[in-house]
């Protein structure tokens, strides 16, 4: 069985997410975000991406519902023991195998909680599952249950953020190490990669975002692989990832030549980030955080070019994306806790001039303020 934390650990979490539902009186959690059963059980699929629930009642009793190539893979990487599978068939109805799972737990005229923001949960799926409980129970949406719990990271946790870490600093070095004139960005893609997987590390949620030219402000990624010009600018987000949790990094790269655009740009996001660390502390709110992100940005001319969020937690994620609960915009009243693990990334997109700069790092909270995971120099490299 692979777990990857103790059976003290699982048993912790499991203990506070059915104090969670006694709180909220909800009688069963039906789970549908992969990252919850990964944190709950160590289930580790992409097998999400089809009808999957995984039911827990305020009892302790775990149920899988799943589709059967994915009978071993729960049994190989979790502690579930009740497994059960819906057959693929014209017509079939994985809600009706969940009515029987139900019914078993005596849930019948009971509240449940349900996971609907989750990539695995389709709208037609929703749909189906809240006509299949109609006139059976009562449900309310519960998406932030396990969430709010996963946000604050444990002692076993923070050894793989840190690993991750390690893992995004290597890739930054494989980075500087290839990004000149004439290299593709597929090169620069492959080394950064080679160097986590060499290291332990796995597959990030989402695709590292690289773009160079007019491609460097872009925040997502996109297809096209350019070679490097002699002068040129090339943006790079990526993240280790080590058993499935991610830190995070962002880079603008000035390849040849820098503008001297660049240079002030560079020291705005410096100054920014700084700021934000100083605002990064247990007891304060993340929308303060960017609040003043936004601030030094505005002051310094950059309203424009800046974005409407300055980052987001991290942790174990899974497909499509590495963002997780919650983001820092503006107005958000979370409140910041040591073992919140934060990415804040200094984004400047200068549409006017065609010229791009990006400054991100990982940090962990700790009690009297934070961490900044990366050991990498915050220095404008121009190669």
């Amino acid at each position: 069985m692979g777990l990857h934390f103790s059976k003290e650990e699982f048993s912790k979490r499991k203990t506070k997410v059915i104090q969670s539902m006694k709180e909220q009186n909800i009688d069963a959690l039906l789970m549908f975000r992969q990252e919850s059963m990964y944190w709950l059980t160590g289930y580790d699929t992409f097998g999400y991406v089809f009808f999957q629930t995984l039911v827990l009642d305020q009892k302790g009793n775990i149920i899988l519902l799943t589709r059967a190539p994915d009978l071993r893979q729960a049994q190989n990487t979790s502690n579930i023991n009740d497994i059960r599978i819906w057959v693929d068939k014209d017509g079939s109805k994985p809600t009706d195998e969940l009515k029987i799972i139900l019914n078993e737990l005596d849930l019948k005229g009971k509240k449940l909680g349900i996971e609907y923001e989750a990539y695995g949960l389709t709208g037609k799926n929703a749909l189906t599952l809240n006509k299949s409980l109609e006139n059976y129970c009562s449900i309310e949406d519960k998406s932030e249950l396990i969430n709010k719990l996963r946000v604050i990271k444990s002692k076993e946790e923070i050894v793989y953020v840190r690993k991750a870490a390690d893992l995004a600093d290597k890739a930054l070095d494989e980075a500087w190490k290839y990004a000149k004139a004439g290299v593709s960005e597929s090169k620069i893609l492959a080394e950064m990669n080679r160097v986590i997987f060499e290291g332990g590390g796995d597959y990030p949620a989402n695709e590292f975002i690289i773009g160079s030219g007019k491609n460097a402000l872009l925040c997502r990624y996109q297809a096209e692989k350019q070679i490097l010009n002699k002068t040129d600018q090339l943006s790079i987000e990526w993240a280790g990832t080590f058993r499935h949790y991610h830190s995070a990094m962002f880079r603008t790269i000035p390849i040849g030549t820098a503008d001297p655009k660049h240079y002030k740009m560079h020291e705005a996001c410096v100054e920014a980030l700084k700021n934000c660390e100083n605002k990064l502390k247990p007891g304060n709110i993340v929308g303060d955080v960017f609040d003043v992100h936004a601030k030094t940005f505005d002051n310094l001319g950059y309203n424009k070019a800046r974005m409407n969020a300055c980052g987001y937690s991290l942790g174990a994620t899974f497909s499509p994306n590495w963002m997780d609960w919650p983001m820092l915009y503006t107005g958000n009243p979370y409140i910041i806790a040591p073992g919140n693990v934060f990415f804040l990334h200094m984004i400047l997109m200068d549409s006017t001039n065609e010229l791009a700069m990006n400054l991100g790092e990982t940090y962990l909270v700790t009690e009297n303020g934070n961490e900044r995971l990366g050991k990498q120099k915050l220095d404008l490299v121009v190669l």
